[in-house]
């Protein structure tokens, strides 16, 4: 289908910015980045910049389904959408492409979007190697195009508290963090699947450490203390899962690993993540730090302490029944400021960075770090060996 559009009129207190978004039919593209992102931004009036101005962006969606692209643009009012990516890519009114589609369709897009002298913003894994990964933030460079990639877990009110307490020296010498994420992830023969199934698709780019080591990666890199090792254990819990058309199908994918990552300072890290666990915690991912002056629990919008000087002494005991409320010793961390959605802040941040070159850090090179060691991980998973992680340069 060809791009259609329609002319909403100039306005001279607005600076547009044109934004092809690719994969917004999928649940992460059009949830979080189409309406609590791009859309909250517009229904907020733009983004205001320093001269006055409102940076309003303009999203011109892209995807393989006419339908489903169409009954989108109507839900929303929008009056641009288009099936060809060559299209989209070949507009003067396009500077941004944004890429959420599976993983496997990532490179080959950004590719063209680089080649088209766009600048980039991205879901991760941003490729399915490393090799792939350096080599898209390699075009990127030499193109002298801006680039980005999601890392949204950076921007969750909790990890932004756990941070805080990071940077304030709350915990002394920090020892080890555990991290436990996961849910049950249904079948799909009796209860419909909460995620599209080829996340279990190992030809698809599908796999949990595929997914979530690239999360990790950024999340102990900016919050705790950079990575230096991996050993990673993942298994196929469930062979058998069924599609969005109720047919079976192998899953050739993960469905679950275990990772000890060794960081910066002799700080440990165990991580489990897992689309086959039932969730007995308070949120969906909880990660425990513990260091010599003080301990800390963060999850997606909580984080709770315990300082050194308020720990309890308990005493273990297995002939009696435990007497003690171990969460109430806990007090929780102020919020002192208002959280806005994860993905919004990110892009309102990129935004910027595109119009007025403030400060965005996290390129397509951040994002080939995460691709590495969720590479390493499965090469760690195969082997049964702990492996190096080395420093990524272009």
């Amino acid at each position: 289908m060809s791009v259609a559009t329609a002319d909403r009129g100039a306005t001279t207190s607005r600076k547009r910015v044109g934004i092809a978004m690719n994969g917004v039919t999928g649940r992460m593209g059009y949830n979080q980045h189409l309406v609590r992102s791009i859309l909250a931004i517009r229904d907020a009036g733009g983004i205001a910049l320093a001269d006055g101005t409102m940076l309003w962006p303009e999203p011109i969606l892209v995807g393989r389904d006419e339908r489903k692209l169409r009954t989108i643009a109507e839900r929303h009012g929008l009056d641009t959408w288009t099936t060809s990516l060559a299209e989209a890519l070949e507009r003067d009114d396009v500077d941004i492409y944004f890429d959420a589609q599976v993983t496997s369709a990532h490179a080959p897009a950004i590719r063209a979007a680089i080649a088209a002298g766009k600048a980039i913003y991205t879901e991760k894994p941003i490729a399915e190697s490393t090799e792939d990964a350096l080599e898209l933030a390699r075009l990127a460079r030499d193109a002298g195009v801006r680039n980005g990639v999601v890392q949204d877990k950076l921007f969750l009110p909790g990890l932004l508290k756990l941070r805080r307490l990071v940077e304030g020296g709350f915990f002394g010498r920090i020892l080890s963090v555990r991290g436990e994420f996961g849910y049950w992830v249904f079948e799909g023969d009796w209860q419909e699947a909460q995620r599209p199934s080829w996340n279990y698709r190992s030809d698809s780019g599908g796999g949990i450490v595929t997914d979530m080591f690239c999360h990790w990666r950024y999340v102990l890199d900016h919050v705790i203390a950079p990575v230096r090792s991996v050993y990673a254990q993942a298994s196929t819990h469930i062979p058998t899962r069924w599609d969005e058309d109720g047919k079976a199908y192998e899953a050739s994918a993960d469905d679950a690993a275990y990772g000890i990552f060794e960081l910066d300072g002799g700080i440990v890290a165990q991580i489990n993540s897992s689309w086959t666990t039932r969730v007995f915690r308070d949120e969906l991912v909880e990660f425990h730090v513990d260091g010599t002056e003080g301990s800390a629990i963060a999850g997606l919008r909580r984080c709770r302490v315990q300082h050194r000087a308020m720990t309890p002494k308990p005493v273990w005991n297995p002939d009696l029944p435990a007497t003690e409320n171990f969460r109430s010793q806990w007090q929780e961390v102020p919020d002192n400021k208002f959280f806005d959605n994860g993905f919004r802040i990110q892009w309102e941040l990129f935004l910027r960075h595109i119009v007025d070159n403030s400060p965005f850090p996290w390129g397509l090179l951040e994002g080939a770090k995460g691709v590495q060691l969720a590479e390493l991980g499965m090469q760690s998973w195969r082997e049964g060996r702990r492996l190096a992680v080395p420093e990524l340069t272009l």
